[in-house]
């Protein structure tokens, strides 16, 4: 029972972490791209698509990425070129994406979905409790994983990763150093972008392998909330991702044991738990002035 309840729930934490860390890039970067929702159902709708008119799972992830990424790059034209106000931009975002995601999957509702199969480990899925746990799982889910690793490594270890810090530091600064920030910007919002639409792939074809509406469902804006309450680490992300996760399908299990909540309140739960960390963090100012990019939501003209 246990272990079907935690496949559960890494099943739910795999798109907000997933969502979360492209998110944190992009902010790491100076940018804030509040538009997480609106690229996840674009990605969600894209891979659904795809994987319905080719019959391939895989050629549904490919597309969810590119959908996401693409759509990143309105926002990053509207904000890094046009330098418009990236608060608004991004809340422009998510409504178009929501729009849009509806108009182009209207002809997929009611179609049944082509499922991502798992990924089975000889052997290793056959140990007691952790082999299915770890060892049969979608290839997403080992993707978020390897993410992890890679963007903690990416933005601590490399170069690049370096300049990328710099630039959500101090943007005037790592333009003197001779930085190009846009080029830099454009590829971080693209890169979170592509996350989004990796997340929204992962809910249209393994947490429920069909398309609905709207079936984000709100999970944008807790990435956006699980980047704060992991004070831009990558590793913390995953804490968060699975307790936001936990909380998630903790909800839906207390409705199906009948316990005597109203379900309007069960549903809310886990958006009410987002309310709370951030409560909880900022109580904590010093720490967060620390890890927040200095330069976040901030405009930047080179000519100026």
């Amino acid at each position: 029972m246990f272990e079907a309840i935690l496949l559960t729930v890494i099943t739910a934490a795999t798109p907000l972490v997933v969502a979360a860390l492209g998110e944190l890039v992009t902010e790491r970067a100076g940018v804030l791209n509040l538009g997480v929702e609106g690229m996840m159902i674009m990605g969600a709708v894209c891979a659904f698509a795809a994987a319905q008119l080719t019959g391939s799972p895989y050629i549904g992830i490919v597309a969810g990425i590119a959908g996401g990424a693409l759509f990143s790059l309105l926002f990053g034209f509207l904000t890094l070129t046009l330098v418009t106000n990236q608060v608004a931009t991004g809340l422009a975002l998510t409504i178009l994406g929501l729009g849009l995601s509806g108009q182009l999957g209207e002809a997929f509702v009611g179609k049944p979905g082509i499922k991502l199969p798992q990924i089975v480990f000889p052997y290793l899925s056959e140990i007691p409790f952790f082999g299915r746990v770890l060892f049969s799982q979608d290839l997403i889910f080992y993707l978020s994983i390897a993410l992890i690793i890679g963007i903690n490594w990416f933005l601590f270890k490399s170069r690049t990763g370096l300049k990328i810090r710099a630039i959500g530091d101090n943007h005037g600064s790592a333009h003197a150093l001779g930085i190009n920030v846009i080029r830099t910007r454009y590829l971080a919002v693209m890169f979170g972008g592509a996350c989004a639409g990796l997340a929204g792939a992962q809910l249209s074809l393994v947490y429920t392998p069909q398309w609905v509406e709207n079936m984000s469902a709100g999970r944008g804006w807790i990435a956006l909330a699980l980047v704060v309450f992991a004070s831009w680490r990558p590793w913390r992300v995953l804490a968060g991702g699975y307790l936001f996760g936990a909380v998630t399908i903790g909800q839906l299990h207390a409705q199906a044991f009948g316990i005597g909540v109203p379900s309007q309140f069960l549903s809310a739960l886990p958006y009410a738990a987002t309310i709370v960390v951030l409560i909880i963090i900022s109580h904590n100012r010093r720490t967060t002035l620390i890890n927040t990019p200095a330069s976040l939501g901030k405009p930047f003209v080179p000519d100026r």
